[in-house]
């Protein structure tokens, strides 16, 4: 981890696991199948996350869902504040999201700006007949009024503190990790 100083480990491997389980499962729960539904990860650990929601839902239901990955950084109102080179990577959505139920998944919630973003950049894909939201952990302090469907935990934190997502396919180990900020 790079300098900073880990003050409490929210989730281990297991409990990730057990957590991803369940908002897959509050997902079909929620879900009266009126429209086709779609997941969609937002760069970059959302994207992963979303893969394991489908797995997960493939396991459970036996149900194939397409899944795309969505790269929301030119949708920000900050980018061209905070960003002087963007760096931005393509989307993956193979599929019309046309008057579908879109599931957008992120890991972390805090001021709600990458989620409208996300949702910005969704709407210039398409129509969706519904926008849903799946967060892993919800950290709380919003500056807009954006609120997850799904929630994995909720953590109330600092403005001095981080929510670090580790994911295996990116960096070796699963874990959420509450942080000091240098």
């Amino acid at each position: 981890m790079t300098e900073c100083k880990i003050l409490h480990t929210i989730m281990d491997k297991n409990k990730l696991a057990k957590t991803i389980k369940r908002i897959a499962s509050e997902i079909i729960e929620n879900d009266p199948g009126q429209y086709p539904l779609v997941i969609v990860g937002m760069k970059t650990r959302g994207e992963y996350l979303a893969n394991r929601i489908c797995a997960e839902i493939l396991k459970l239901e036996n149900i194939k869902l397409e899944k795309g990955i969505l790269d929301a950084t030119l949708f920000r109102d900050d980018f061209r504040v905070n960003l002087k080179v963007p760096n931005f990577s393509v989307n993956d959505m193979p599929f019309s999201i046309d008057n579908k139920k879109v599931i957008l998944v992120d890991d972390v919630i805090f001021t709600g700006r990458s989620a409208l973003a996300a949702i910005n950049a969704l709407m210039d894909r398409g129509r969706p007949k519904i926008i849903k939201f799946a967060a892993l952990i919800d950290r709380g302090l919003r500056e807009l009024p954006v609120k997850p469907d799904y929630i994995g935990e909720t953590i109330k934190t600092l403005p001095s503190q981080e929510i670090r997502v580790k994911l295996e396919e990116i960096d070796k180990e699963d874990a959420v990790y509450l942080v000091e900020k240098n």
